[in-house]
């Protein structure tokens, strides 16, 4: 007898609960960080910008001496960025160019835009209030706070932030080693000769894609003979060097489908029926020290439950604190008047009217819907859709990286 479905938050509490971070780390350069998840706080030794300085090219003059707002100043230095001026006497301006440090007597800077340069000197049109357009050291970052905490996926701008205090590496959780391998005689690869009956193996592009945006190290052992000794002997070579290994179909009970037989073999399995479309079927277990996913075999439902439950797994495993898609209201300008008993997530698309377009083949082999989309909707179970009503939606952006 079937065990009852599960639901989608069930199965992944239980994945979330079984995904073991990754101790080991190691330092990467700056440079080569982004896209790695950071293993320690990083903190500022300088103050951001360390002096204070100006953000436009101007003069840099004492407020007290533009009070007339027709000020005639002596031009008594020039300071580009980079270089410390002298001390401003009073009656005196300083020709300064953006990021150049205030010289001191200095506390305001006029934008050049309202003044005229006339030989020596410089006449201000302008009654300038102290402080203005002056950038104040430690404004941006204080020496000893804190800029970058554990856990955090390094993107660009936080690497460039990273590098704003003098970091020059980071320490990083080693990569993710995940190894994926693909069953079924009937598969064959772009390239090759398709008998009758065969397929292309699409899947085994669209896992790996996945595996690599998100950062990992991945292990392809290509397409396995449908025999239990080779799906065997796959599981003990994967589970050597991984920690996960993915595969997709090849889950069912039928005379050629080995996988369940084999991780059975070779470690253990728990099979679960999720109540998710396009999905359901899916397998979590061990295989030695590996931890081992089995996703369906149909492309889309391959997709969707590899973003939905591989994705924050997988994130999990490198460390990452915060592993929840980030979803947003939006509006349907579609009807969805016969949902299914299961949580559904949707192929959608934003459209020039700031709302979504649905895909119309939704089924779970039209892997177009996919391409098609920018974004899923999360639709509850049995919940009719009427266009206008506002939905769930999580764009790919939040899903495939």
């Amino acid at each position: 007898m079937n065990k009852p479905m599960i639901t989608v938050d069930e199965a992944l509490g239980a994945l979330l609960g079984g995904a073991a971070p990754i101790a080991d780390t190691e330092p990467v350069s700056t440079l080569e960080a982004t896209g790695r998840v950071l293993a320690a706080d990083q903190f500022s030794a300088v103050n951001v910008p360390p002096l204070d300085n100006t953000s436009m090219d101007g003069f840099a003059v004492r407020a007290a001496d533009c009070g007339s707002g027709e000020a005639r100043l002596h031009i008594a230095q020039r300071i580009p960025a980079g270089t410390i001026g002298k001390a401003l006497a009073p009656g005196t301006a300083a020709r300064i160019f953006t990021g150049a440090p205030i010289p001191p007597g200095a506390d305001a800077v006029v934008i050049q835009e309202v003044c005229t340069v006339e030989g020596e000197h410089v006449v201000v049109r302008h009654k300038p209030q102290q402080g203005e357009w002056i950038r104040r050291a430690g404004e941006d970052i204080r020496a000893g706070s804190r800029i970058l905490e554990r856990g955090a996926k390094l993107t660009p701008q936080a690497c460039g932030l990273a590098a704003s205090v003098g970091l020059a590496s980071l320490p990083v959780y080693r990569r993710l080693r995940v190894a994926v391998f693909f069953t079924g005689n009937e598969l064959v690869m772009p390239g090759e000769k398709l008998p009758e009956g065969a397929i292309y193996n699409s899947n085994r592009f669209t896992i790996r894609g996945l595996l690599q945006q998100l950062g990992c190290e991945v292990n392809d052992l290509g397409i396995i003979p449908d025999s239990l000794a080779a799906t065997r002997e796959a599981f003990r070579r994967a589970a050597a060097t991984s920690d996960l290994i993915v595969t997709s179909g090849g889950m069912s009970v039928g005379e050629e489908d080995y996988v369940k037989a084999a991780v059975e073999a070779e470690g253990e399995i728990e099979m679960w029926r999720i109540a998710v479309k396009p999905g359901k079927p899916l397998a979590f277990g061990k295989v030695g020290r590996a931890a081992f996913i089995g996703l369906p075999g149909n492309p889309v439902s391959l997709f969707v439950t590899a973003v939905v439950f591989v994705r924050p797994f997988i994130l999990r495993c490198q460390g990452v604190s915060t592993v929840e898609p980030l979803a947003f209201p939006m509006r349907a300008d579609f009807d969805w008047p016969k949902p299914d008993a299961r949580r559904e997530f949707l192929r959608v698309k934003l459209n020039g009217e700031g709302g979504l377009a649905l895909f119309p083949n939704q089924g779970s082999a039209v892997l177009t819907s996919a391409v098609f989309a920018d974004g899923l909707v999360d639709n509850p179970e049995r919940q009719p859709i009427a266009r206008g009503d506002m939905v769930r939606y999580i764009p790919l952006s939040e899903l495939l990286g």
